[in-house]
């Protein structure tokens, strides 16, 4: 063997021509085979033009595409439809008889797999006809050919505050607040799940309907703008809303993109006018009145709703409010230490964020965390003890620490989400995500046997240890963040504007908040993980009683 490869170096020696010209036919077979895998894993459908990237037979080489649709393409060069915008006057062919709009009827047929276990989740409304060029759904989509689930598309809709959630062609996820097209039989959603072949995702031109009951109201979208709700006209409408324009062929986009171009944060559909402003005392959106009372047709687009004279629909547009954006140090040097005390993972960093914006003065760490000072925590590059921060973030436990400080706001969240929040920024960063061989291998026990015990005693401590400590629930502020937040300012001595309170509310997000699109699929918890944890969820529930404070919410229990 050694004689052998002596005799082909020499020879490549002489004529590296020879050399060459096989690595150049090795290289080429190679690009043959990875070619070849790539188009075996796509069915191709005869007379279909249902390729993955808008052609026949074209393959999918694993990356997500997401289209919002802002901006009408030329026709031919579309993929998906716009938002409630119709490229063509005719109606379609395919409509037949005009669909459920809306409607909650469900045609979920038996023995569907999978689907009883989704019905806290989401309702199977049927099989519906979809088209290339008037969409059933007209939200968000996006693509996965390789792993698509019929949870992975439900999540990402739901995270995205949209009504419905549909599948199609095995690995094609559209979202929507209505479903505009005619039913179809349910032998013509045919096709198996990428990711889940138990379950059925559409077929050709035909999608598989769920209806979200998770959604989230507040964060549904249309095009660009956030929508808020339908709200009755307030009484001083022309000072809460102070330009208006009337609109014979109103829509949404026309509204939204009016208020834009002036520079306002709401925009508001009354019928025919668009009305903007901002979120003040006179109009704070915190009254929402059933969305029946806003739905009138628009006369521009016939599958919106514009309002009435009485009662607003209002949106969110792009603009920013910046009445709450400035930050500064304290100017004063602070005479008491506060603390924002809370287990990794549950929520500190959007604590801060929203004590930040509502305050004005800049927040603390005990830590120094360089990625937050480069995202505007200019607050992390100084001492803790420096008194020029408002409130100082730390997960300390032990007793000389939390002595240290005057008084705390003690962020208490779900156990089983802070874990799983501290394990993805342990793993994969602030707004990252671990692994699939992290939570799959040993790290993710060991973490869970680790950091439970701890998540029970941080809370004990402090409530044993601290000195003037408000409890403030994560579930809480998500769920009522003006009034948790006035909980929050009033402990850190701040008398906060209310309109500034208001502005908070329209940029609470912050650039900390983690994409749903790679959530978990599955259940990481095995059950003596649960029940270990559901100990300690008893043992700080009790503790928190003793002390006449309300216990930890409901939502921690079902496991």
């Amino acid at each position: 063997m050694a004689k052998f490869l002596v005799k082909l170096q020499r020879s490549f020696r002489r004529k590296p021509v020879r050399f060459f010209t096989l690595l150049a036919l090795y290289l080429a077979a190679g690009s043959l085979v990875f070619l070849h895998s790539g188009f075996s894993g796509e069915p191709t459908v005869p007379g279909s033009q249902r390729g993955p990237g808008g052609g026949p037979g074209l393959p999918y080489l694993g990356v997500m595409q997401l289209s919002r649709g802002f901006k009408a393409r030329p026709e031919g060069t579309r993929r998906h439809g716009p938002w409630f915008k119709s490229t063509s006057k005719e109606p379609s062919k395919e409509r037949g008889k005009a669909g459920d709009y809306g409607g909650t009827r469900s045609r979920a047929p038996r023995g569907r797999s999978g689907r009883e276990k989704e019905e806290d989740r989401a309702r199977y409304l049927g099989c519906y006809v979809d088209n290339t060029r008037r969409r059933t759904l007209r939200g968000v989509s996006f693509f996965d050919y390789k792993k698509m689930t019929v949870f992975r598309c439900q999540d990402n809709c739901a995270e995205r505050g949209y009504l419905y959630a549909g599948l199609e062609f095995g690995a094609e996820c559209y979202c929507g607040h209505k479903v505009q097209a005619a039913n179809a039989s349910e032998s013509e959603c045919n096709m198996e799940c990428k990711g889940e072949r138990s379950n059925t995702c559409g077929g050709v031109n035909r999608l598989s309907i769920y209806r979200l009951e998770l959604a989230q109201e507040s964060a549904r979208r249309y095009g660009s703008a956030i929508f808020r709700g339908c709200f009755h006209q307030p009484d001083n409408v022309s000072i809460a809303l102070p330009v208006s324009q009337v609109m014979l062929n109103m829509s949404v986009d026309k509204c939204v993109d009016f208020c834009t171009e002036k520079e306002y944060p709401l925009s508001a559909l009354a019928g025919t006018s668009c009305l903007c402003g901002f979120p003040t005392t006179l109009f704070t959106l915190h009254e929402r009145e059933d969305e029946q009372l806003c739905a009138q047709r628009c006369a521009g687009e016939e599958f919106e709703s514009c309002g009435t004279e009485e009662y607003l629909l209002v949106y969110q547009t792009q603009v920013q409010d910046n009445r709450c954006m400035d930050r500064r140090f304290l100017p004063t040097r602070a005479k008491q230490l506060v603390a924002l005390a809370s287990f990794p993972g549950a929520g500190n960093t959007w604590a801060r964020h929203l004590i930040e914006l509502a305050t004005g003065f800049y927040t603390g760490s005990y830590y120094f965390d360089g990625s937050l000072y480069n995202k505007g925590f200019k607050g992390e590059r100084d001492h803790w003890r420096s008194g020029r921060t408002i409130c100082i973030k730390t997960h300390e436990s032990g007793q000389k620490e939390i002595e240290s400080f005057d008084s705390a706001i003690l962020l208490i969240r779900n156990p089983y989400k802070a874990l799983m929040a501290e394990f993805n920024r342990k793993y994969g960063g602030h707004i990252g995500f671990a692994s699939h061989a992290h939570w799959k291998g040993k790290e993710w026990p060991e973490f869970v046997a680790n950091y439970a015990p701890w998540w029970a005693t941080h809370t004990l401590d402090w409530l044993r240890y601290g000195k003037k400590v408000l409890v403030v629930h994560f579930e809480d502020l998500k769920r009522d963040l003006f009034v948790q937040l006035q909980r929050m300012v009033g402990l850190l001595g701040i008398s906060a504007c209310q309109d500034r309170l208001l502005c908070v509310e329209g940029q609470k997000d912050g650039n900390f908040k983690r994409s749903g699109l790679r959530k978990l699929e599955y259940d990481p918890y095995t059950p003596e993980m649960r029940k270990m944890i559901s100990g300690y969820i008893k043992t700080v529930d009790t503790a928190l009683k003793l002390r006449n404070l309300s216990g930890v919410p409901d939502d921690y229990y079902p496991r």
